[in-house]
């Protein structure tokens, strides 16, 4: 178990190692210690979280808008919301989490398919203004 937990942090470091890399204005929500080891929600600003996900699909990436206990629900986050996101930030957020067989190889494809998303979203979303 404790291997296991150990991994899985291991993997959840790496992604916020690396996600300033790829995307920028994002949020990670959640305490940076005290959270659970193979789980990240993370806030993208000036995107919807559901077109992220559909677009990683395509790629064979699979994560998720919101918890499971919120699954098939179209509004924002109430738990993300109480803390003092915004309906927009709420709106963004995806969760990531990683299993015992995931890689650090699939850490990195996740990061540049997430990368080639929010680019190709904030291209075409009024909210964003490239500056």
């Amino acid at each position: 178990m404790d291997e296991r937990i150990a991994q899985a942090k291991s993997f959840r470091s790496l992604l916020l190692k690396e996600l300033p890399n790829a995307i920028d204005e994002y949020i990670v929500n959640g305490h940076p210690e005290f959270c659970l080891p193979n789980l990240c929600s993370i806030s993208i600003k000036y995107i919807e979280g559901e077109s992220v996900v559909l677009m990683l699909d395509e790629d064979g990436i699979a994560v998720s808008t919101r918890s499971a206990c919120a699954a098939g629900a179209l509004q924002a986050s109430h738990v993300l919301l109480s803390i003092g996101r915004e309906f927009a930030d709420a709106q963004g957020t995806m969760v990531i989490t990683f299993g015992v067989e995931n890689t650090e190889a699939e850490v990195m494809k996740f990061l540049e398919g997430l990368k080639e998303a929010v680019t190709t979203l904030r291209e075409i979303s009024p909210l964003y203004s490239k500056g």
